[in-house]
């Protein structure tokens, strides 16, 4: 799963652009466009790749990154997980054939885009990258697995899917999956160092086991169970164990406690001690070390993405008739950001030239093109400015003095804080009776409100404005109000017919009624910059998401095949296995009095609801003993085993990310090119005016062409395209964990031998003369 790592490949020479196709040469032709196109882009997101920079493998690799053709693998990459939902033990049976088809044809998939990934690459290199020998074992045993499943379901024999497991690696080890092997890789780097305070711990654990094995075990004391109470050391260590976890607290002192109160200080001390003091330095151990590891990953990544601007650079520097160092035109730049960039418009691709090309000199040198990589990161929001249509329809009517004063009153800012106490009103009528007729009516009078409001803002702000297609809260809002008002007709009709039956509408004008009360959120700042800083941190996190998914996925396949049908679940109420989930083993165990019978490894959805329920850890011992009970004691090592990886490691791991990601971006403030690219619009008066869009979560959500538009607004006179900064944001994962460790790299992480630095070691930006 990881990958080889990024070898020092020396950066080319600046005069001459040697080992480059045409470097230095003015006319540049298709395929040197290509292959600095490859690198740029390969840059901007990150992928270190080795490419073969002959013609036919460039053009292959531009097919090999089509957005197309990625869909298209993660397509057949959830459908092949997918199947374990048609799989025995299934959610929904198909034949066995049909699902072996399917995978078959998913395998032919993956092969074919493992072919077309050796074709862009040296062979050499193909061969030593370990993620491509891991997808080539993952296909050749999944086919075995598959002939010897299909001959013994054929001969009537018992047989297991034991290839299902592997399945999860072909999304870590794509290349597209390098956010998942860089969290996978950042855990086994990180593991040595926490498995000292583990071991650490467990020896605590023991040393507590034997104490209270001495203390406790010839007291003839029982559980409520009535079964003898601390009498087996490894009983005794497993209750322990559970206890750090605080899944039996305070059941496991309850016999000791009420035998004497003296007993209590053991029990206060070993929860002290583990639960408290081990597991905060676990935590601080594993947010040390997972952090210094992917520093260090983000310290390669940093020097990768320089190289290949610096190779780029190369391949379209062209030599000035005056001398100096070589430069790349504007005519060049622009041909090749069309390329990089073709949702760009033209006045956002002017823009960047702007701020690269400071001087207007129609040129940049190396220093300012290999800041392109990190510009074409930076999200900028493209507003154009229209007149609303009443403007133009009715200018007498839509500029009076009446239509004006209406404006201002709907941009105030107490006309949001009025609906946003309707709002907070209307939550106090939703959680009284509904039977009240008084309460009952009241619901039509607050959709009216709402609905009001909603004409209201269209009358001020131009129809497109209001409903772009990253104007969350307005369609937010639009969308909620229509649906509770038709769900609420609806409602009220089937209740005046006599015939009302239908329980699901009611359910939906509730929920649509309790979901208006989110935009109040929106109101205050503090909220809102606690949401927008979790927006966008949230593609990071949904990296974590990914790892759990996949940690997930293969102890369901394990426990479907322990664990599979050895529990049932009856809905009959009156069937009478009903009360031990049809295991005769589970009679009288608190798995059963629990009615946790539902809570099996039967198909892969229960087992991922169960795992789910082992993840948050209240009653996890006793899931896990009942399947123990109806299959074997050493069965507990499988819960233990996740709830270690899963519950110690992962997300102690995960809350250490999100804790150092919330901190930077809660804190921290714009980098030195976001700032120097704000200044340039400022420079240029293309800036929109800052109470036009505030810090809000429509900018968290907006990504590029907006409409800005109303006609009581002073932007008439501005120009037709105005540009903002999203702020903070970032297209990438990897942009985020570059700002993340921003301060902490080194200086030549910035800056190679050949590139010049600033005095504070980082990369020059460039500065800016007064218009």
């Amino acid at each position: 799963m990881s990958e080889p790592a990024e070898k020092s490949e020396p950066l080319p020479d600046a005069s001459a652009g040697e080992g480059i196709p045409n470097g230095g040469n003015a006319a540049k032709t298709q395929e040197d466009f290509d292959l600095a196109t490859i690198y740029v882009s390969d840059a901007q997101n990150n992928r270190n790749i080795y490419v073969d920079t002959s013609p036919q493998s460039v053009r292959l690799y531009l097919l090999y990154n089509h957005w197309i053709l990625k869909v298209l693998l993660y397509f057949f990459i959830l459908l092949n997980l997918s199947l374990a939902i048609f799989e025995e033990p299934a959610v929904f049976s198909l034949p066995t054939w049909a699902t072996m088809l399917v995978e078959l044809l998913c395998l032919l998939v993956f092969t074919v885009r493992l072919v077309h990934y050796a074709k862009v690459i040296p062979r050499d290199k193909f061969w030593k990258d370990p993620k491509n020998i891991c997808i080539i074992a993952v296909l050749l045993l999944t086919l075995i697995d598959m002939i010897i499943y299909g001959a013994l379901k054929a001969a009537n024999c018992y047989s297991v899917r034991w290839s299902r497991v592997l399945r999860p690696l072909l999304l870590i080890n794509v290349t597209e999956g390098r956010q998942l092997r860089r969290a996978f890789r950042s855990i086994r780097n990180a593991l040595p160092e926490i498995s000292y305070v583990f071991v650490l711990f467990v020896f605590g654990l023991l040393i507590f086991s034997l104490m209270a094995l001495k203390l406790l075990g010839k007291r003839g004391l029982t559980t409520i169970e009535g079964t003898p109470y601390f009498t087996n050391y490894l009983d005794i260590a497993f209750q322990l164990y559970v206890l750090v976890t605080t899944a039996n607290s305070p059941d496991v002192m309850m016999p000791a406690y009420n035998a004497s109160s003296v007993f209590a200080i053991f029990f206060i001390l070993y929860i002290l001690i583990n639960t408290y003091i081990f597991m905060s330095v676990f935590l601080a151990v594993v947010f040390n070390n997972y952090k210094k590891y992917l520093k260090e990953e983000i310290r390669q990544l940093v020097r990768a993405k320089r190289h290949k601007m610096a190779r780029a650079f190369g391949v379209l520097q062209e030599q000035r008739e005056e001398g100096g160092p070589p430069v790349v035109s504007h005519e060049n730049w622009n041909q090749l950001v069309r390329r990089v960039r073709p949702d760009i418009n033209n006045a956002h691709r002017e823009l960047l030239w702007r701020v690269c090309d400071d001087n207007n000199q129609g040129f940049i040198g190396k220093v300012a093109f290999v800041q392109l990589a990190d510009l074409l990161n930076i999200e900028v929001i493209t507003l154009k400015s229209r007149p609303h249509p009443l403007q133009s329809l009715f200018p007498t009517f839509y500029q009076s003095q009446p239509s004006r004063l209406l404006c201002r009153v709907i941009q105030h800012r107490g006309f949001a804080i009025t609906f946003d106490l309707i709002i907070m009103v209307n939550a106090v009528f939703i959680g009284l009776d509904e039977e009240n007729p008084l309460i009952g009516n009241s619901e039509w009078v607050f959709l009216a409100l709402y609905v009001l409001e909603i004409l209201l803002k269209l009358y001020v702000f131009e129809p497109r404005a209001f409903f772009s297609k990253h104007s969350f809260w307005n369609w937010f809002d639009t969308i909620i109000v229509i649906a509770a008002l038709i769900a609420t007709i609806i409602n009220s009709a089937l209740k005046s017919s006599g015939g009302y039956t239908s329980r699901q509408v009611l359910d939906i004008v509730f929920i649509l009624r309790v979901l208006r009360l989110i935009r109040v959120v929106d109101s205050f700042r503090r909220f809102r910059a606690i949401i927008n800083t979790l927006i966008r941190i949230g593609p990071a996190i949904l990296t974590f998401g990914q790892l759990i998914l996949v940690v997930y996925y293969i102890f369901a396949m394990v426990g479907m095949e322990l664990f599979k049908n050895k529990v049932k679940f009856y809905e009959d109420l009156s069937n009478p296995e009903k009360a031990y989930c049809g295991n005769p083993l589970l009679k009288g165990s608190a798995f059963a009095q629990l009615d946790y019978c539902k809570n099996n490894f039967n198909n892969v959805v229960s087992s991922f609801i169960l795992l789910l329920e082992l993840t948050v850890v209240n009653q996890w011992h006793v899931l896990g003993s009942g399947f123990a009970t109806v299959t074997h004691k050493s069965a507990m090592i499988f819960f233990i085993l996740f709830h270690i990886m899963v519950v110690i490691i992962i997300i102690n791991i995960f809350v250490a990310f999100v804790l150092e990601a919330f901190f930077v971006e809660y804190s921290v403030g714009k980098g030195d090119l976001q700032t120097s690219l704000e200044r340039k619009i400022e420079e240029l008066e293309l800036a929109v005016a800052q109470e036009k869009l505030e810090d809000n979560l429509v900018n968290a959500m907006e990504t590029m062409d907006n409409d800005l538009g109303t006609g009581q607004s002073p932007t008439a006179n501005l120009p037709t395209l105005l540009f903002k900064v999203a702020s903070k944001r970032y297209r990438t994962v990897d942009a985020l964990l570059q700002r993340m460790f921003e301060a902490d790299l080194d200086p030549e992480d910035f800056a190679e031998n050949d590139v010049p630095e600033d005095q504070n070691g980082n990369f020059a930006n460039p500065t800016f003369s007064t218009a």
